[in-house]
């Protein structure tokens, strides 16, 4: 019997020709372990023979591919060891050059070898490529011609594949046997009217011209069908998800806003904005119908989100309920209940901090008062969903900087009461590609207006050889009366080096440059009353400048300090960046965020300093960052579980990702159950893959 009728899919790929049990366990490595694995192993990327520059046409300072033959490679001494591969075509020669990884560099390659390579042109002496990316592409008597086509695809590889012979080469050959022998029984994974109503090629053509297309037409249509079907099975969860929430549970109907309320907002010293009215009303609207809230704000940093929580805890408790806040760290807890307290003890509402640094006795008392429900208001930290804590009767559950808590503990505090209503809030803001599929299942609002008096920072980027001019401006600032913030990095990986640094940086600048003014200091390992201490005479005006780690990143409010300066910005995310920049320009004052880098940095770190710069748009920060850092990093996808998304691109598929959810939500709305006959291959699927991987997204 012939390898053509024994593989299938879901054969075991050590059993697929050529690869055996030591191979396969290094595919594994990489999550192949069936032929349907391998044939989802996609390309990187491509290189097009036709785009290929001859080495004699390289010009300085652009992207170049080149193919030619190793003709010496070598380990060189010298003031900095590197590894140097003298390439050759017919029109001439070029030099490849490796100052790191030369351990693994020095073994990829062989005299003789043809190789692609891809860099950038630079000049030290003569024209070379510095660190190109590589791929083996043929040996000279290939025999299938897999490796020489027009259009050839390039694999994802490591030391470990390419040692067991899966290089881009070994890939091309085991994944053409794939194709051949199981090709033809890759089963249809999307319904027939999804493909029509989408213009979309059936998935065994998908997968073939995926890795070896006849051109690029045939390679976009391949990529856009497999966008689809990824993005189409997790909207179908999210819709499906939502369809559950909506009429499977029975929320609270808050039916009355009192006169608490009314009086609260006809007392603020401030006029809502309009994006605030208009939010208020979302809420309001979900919070009156008996259907479950889930629902999202989003609102860049010092949009006004947090009064808007504290209208709706009033609603809530002015309808007999009690009312939680959930905040990811002590410093942030603390902030909130200084904040809304003294509105709420105005009012006559009974509010308490929960947090993880109480006695016993103070613990035991405050459980037997949110448990009474003489307790209206309770902030806290993730202490919040400790067993002990009880609430009688939980309405509303309000979680702020979401993305900050693991699923269950978010899953946790909702079940402290029957159904209750539920508010998440961000300052980071979310793309839209991104909010439709992390927050799908999910109503979201955003506060796209800052309240009326509020300047944009000024953000400038300096080297640490201009810190005399930077001390001297800030000494000018403190006359005026004005606060600073001085940042330090934290970096789990060097979390000691970095705290001592912070700490030592503090005893430099107290003795030395800015001995005259008053500096206190915060981190993350002082104990809450320190913090709060310090914290509250950085309030109070009773220090000039703060030196910190990055624990005032989110919630601090202090209206007089105009200045944010951040040491080693390029070790921060963008997304950081800008919620440390929030925490100046809240007052009246022209407000300035000062960038500081050192030495040599990589392109990334300029990219996001100068992003930074560029714009005061927590929208565009937030494109911007999903496109240097991925989905993954930016809003701990990781927690929820991997979204499988192994070619989709929610930075550039906007497109497809619409149809996929219009598809998507219009089987939910005919079919919530997908039982008809004509949806049994999208209901296995759906089971086999999906539901397995999402079953705890639907709380947040």
């Amino acid at each position: 019997m012939n390898e053509k009728n024994t593989i299938s899919p879901d054969t075991p790929v050590q059993y697929l020709k050529g690869i055996g049990p030591k191979r396969a366990a290094v595919l594994q490595s990489v999550g192949i372990s069936t032929v349907e694995d391998l044939l989802y192993y996609f390309p990187r990327r491509y290189i097009d023979r036709s785009t290929i520059t001859p080495i004699a046409r390289i010009r300085p300072d652009t992207e170049v591919t080149i193919v030619g033959k190793i003709l010496v490679c070598q380990i060189v001494q010298g003031r900095r060891k590197r590894f140097v591969a003298q390439v050759g075509d017919s029109s001439g020669i070029v030099q490849c050059v490796w100052f790191q990884g030369i351990r693994y560099i020095s073994r990829a390659f062989k005299n003789g070898d043809t190789v692609a390579f891809s860099g950038k042109a630079t000049v030290y002496r003569s024209i070379q490529l510095v660190h190109p990316d590589f791929d083996k592409i043929y040996e000279e008597n290939e025999p299938d011609g897999i490796n020489t086509g027009r259009i050839i695809p390039l694999y994802p590889s490591s030391e470990k594949l390419s040692a067991m012979g899966f290089d881009s080469r070994g890939f091309r050959r085991v994944i053409k046997s794939a194709l051949s022998g199981a090709g033809d029984s890759v089963k249809e994974t999307l319904p027939d009217f999804i493909l029509e109503e989408n213009k979309l090629t059936g998935l065994q053509n998908a997968l073939r011209h995926m890795h070896f297309p006849d051109n690029w037409q045939s390679l976009e249509r391949a990529r856009t069908r497999l966008k689809f079907e990824e993005l189409f099975y997790l909207q179908l969860f999210l819709a499906l998800e939502r369809d559950k929430r909506e009429f499977s549970h029975t929320g609270i109907s808050f039916s009355k806003t009192g006169n608490l309320t009314k009086k609260f907002i006809g007392n603020l010293h401030f006029e809502l904005t309009n994006a605030q009215k208009r939010v208020l009303r979302e809420i309001y609207d979900d919070m009156k119908s008996d259907r479950v809230m889930n629902r999202l704000i989003q609102g860049d940093v010092g949009s006004g989100k947090t009064i808007i929580s504290v209208i709706s805890m009033l609603i809530a408790v002015e309808n007999g309920y009690q009312a939680a806040l959930m905040a990811p760290t002590e410093i942030l807890a603390e902030q909130h209940y200084i904040t809304i307290h003294k509105w709420f003890d105005a009012l006559g509402i009974k509010t308490m901090l929960l947090r993880g640094g109480h006695t016993a006795s103070q613990r035991k008392e405050i459980y037997k008062t949110i448990a009474s429900g003489e307790v209206k208001i309770v902030v806290g930290t993730h202490a919040l969903v400790q067993d002990q804590v009880e609430f009688k009767n939980l309405g509303l559950v309000v979680i702020d900087e979401q993305h900050r808590f693991g699923v269950m503990q978010r899953a946790k505090l909702m079940g402290k009461g029957s159904n209750p209503d539920v508010l998440l809030m961000t300052a980071t803001p979310i793309p839209r590609t991104m909010a439709l599929t992390l927050y799908g299942d999910l109503d979201v609002s955003v506060i796209d207006e800052l309240p009326s008096g509020r300047q944009p920072v000024i953000t400038v980027w300096r080297r640490a050889s201009d810190k005399p001019k930077i001390y001297s401006f800030i000494k000018d600032i403190v006359k005026k009366g004005q606060q600073i913030y001085i940042v330090y990095p934290l970096l789990e990986e060097s979390e000691k080096i970095d705290l001592a640094a912070a700490t030592e940086e503090y005893e430099r600048l107290s003795q030395t440059v800015f001995k005259d003014l008053r500096l206190g200091l915060m981190h993350g390992k002082m104990k809450p009353e320190e913090k709060e201490e310090v914290m509250n005479k950085f309030k109070s005006g009773d220090t000039d400048i703060l030196v910190s780690t990055t624990v005032i990143e989110v919630g601090v409010d202090v209206p007089n300090a105009t200045v944010m300066l951040i040491e080693h910005a390029e070790r921060f995310g963008l997304t950081q960046l800008h919620q440390l920049r929030g925490r100046v320009g809240r007052g009246k004052e022209k407000s300035y965020c000062i960038l500081i880098t050192g030495g040599r940095i990589s392109n990334e770190g300029v990219a996001r300093v100068q992003a930074l710069v560029n714009t005061n748009d927590g929208f565009k920060i937030a494109e911007e960052d999903l496109k240097l850092r991925g989905p993954g990093e930016l809003y701990g996808i990781r927690q929820h579980g991997d979204l499988g998304l192994k070619i989709a691109d929610l930075v550039t598929d906007g497109d497809i990702l619409d149809k996929a959810r219009k598809s998507a939500v219009k089987i939910v709305k005919e079919h919530p159950d997908l039982s008809a006959d004509n949806l049994k291959v999208l209901k296995n699927r759906y089971f086999k893959i999906y539901k397995e991987r999402f079953g705890l997204i639907n709380v947040g």
